[in-house]
């Protein structure tokens, strides 16, 4: 126990995780990694399965009656660290930007301790590959794995660098957003910059475009609803003096309800029919992966809010509603449960290059978890 509750020991796991960020559906490495901390666990409870790059760890129970499930997800971002550590990423261009080293530091902890100190009901550990892209849950979910260690309610965490270490915080119902990924293509007659009367410009109209999008969540959704439309990548041209005949945007939608998603879709496909006929150019429009909202069960949470703060291992906040996206909102669909925020008090947020989660708060989320957990499967 003592060996397992060491704050030290779960840094250095963390740290060496931090180092080996991989790709969606390409996390061989972290796979690997993670594999041998199970084979190592006393193995008279467990069983280890892998499905691609993710795993499941099925815990049995001494007398069960119901399984509970846990997820971490595994995958990183494509994106150059810089956040100075010693022990920054040793692939180039991929980066732990959103917490996931530290979610699955967590849940090699859990395993380890329900491995020595069995619990009555069954517990099922999720490693969910490609949860950044192009999303791992529901084909996780649809695998033979899946249905035969099947989940009766099911938890998952998130790191908030906005929350101070020792705090957990979380909602009834929805927590996260709807999100779609976004990709539009333009397609025009390139030429020479001097004769720009002969060429239909793909820089110019994939601009008009992007200001277009800004009316949708002013003029096309309803003020008691919300949604985001974010353009984060431009691409066009080759050269200062050659117009561009082709050009790419690259962003993302968030709504909090389904009607929203589908009223900003459809309008999206509006403004490119217009853009089409404004500039004598082709567009097509890619979606790419979608996530479904992460909506927590309201008893479950209920009681997980009641038994939290009751706890001297954790501070509870009750939080907002957020416009994030998160694959587990699959798991919920399915499966009744809970996910809250775990606070690390980093001056840097999610998805930053300079991401700085404080590892102290490692320690009291694997507490605060074998302390959750211990009460659902006794």
């Amino acid at each position: 126990m003592n060996n397992i509750l060491n704050s030290e020991r779960l840094a250095t796991r963390r740290r060496a995780l931090h180092q080996i960020p991989e790709a969606g559906f390409q996390e061989f490495k972290t796979q690997e990694f993670l594999l041998e901390i199970f084979k190592n666990c006393p193995q008279q409870h467990l069983t280890i399965e892998t499905w691609k790059t993710g795993i499941f760890v099925f815990v049995a129970g001494s007398s069960p009656r119901k399984t509970i499930g846990y997820r971490a997800d595994m995958d990183g971002l494509p994106m150059k660290e810089e956040t100075g550590f010693p022990f920054s990423s040793v692939h180039e261009g991929m980066m732990h930007a959103c917490g996931h080293d530290f979610h699955m530091t967590i849940g090699t902890a859990l395993i380890e301790y329900f491995a020595v100190n069995q619990p009555v009901h069954n517990l099922v550990f999720f490693f969910q590959p490609a949860e950044e892209g192009p999303g791992g849950a529901e084909p996780m979910m649809a695998a033979s794995q899946f249905k035969s260690f099947y989940p009766d309610e099911i938890y998952a965490l998130h790191i908030a660098p906005e929350y101070p270490v020792g705090t957990i915080a979380t909602k009834p119902e929805i927590l996260f957003a709807n999100t779609s990924e976004l990709f539009v293509d333009f397609q025009g007659k390139g030429g020479h910059a001097a004769f720009p009367h002969t060429t239909e410009d793909m820089v110019v109209a994939a601009s008009h475009f992007v200001t277009q999008l800004q009316t949708i969540v002013a003029r096309n959704v309803s003020p008691l609803d919300s949604a985001v439309v974010t353009i984060g990548k431009i691409e066009a041209g080759t050269k200062q003096n050659i117009i561009a005949e082709n050009a790419r945007a690259e962003g993302t939608i968030r709504t909090l309800s389904m009607e929203a998603m589908q009223e900003v879709k459809s309008r999206i496909e509006d403004i490119a029919k217009g853009i089409e006929t404004s500039f004598r150019c082709r567009t097509s429009i890619d979606y790419g992966a979608n996530y479904c909202q992460v909506y927590n069960d309201a008893a479950l949470t209920k009681e997980f809010i009641s038994y939290a703060e009751k706890s001297n291992t954790v501070n509870l906040e009750i939080c907002d509603k957020a416009m994030t996206g998160e694959d587990f909102g699959y798991f919920l669909e399915k499966v009744p449960g809970v996910m809250f925020w775990l606070g690390v008090n980093s001056e840097h947020g999610l998805h930053s290059n300079k991401l700085n989660p404080e590892e102290d708060a490692l320690l009291p989320a694997v507490k605060w978890l074998i302390e959750w957990l211990e009460y659902r499967a006794s």
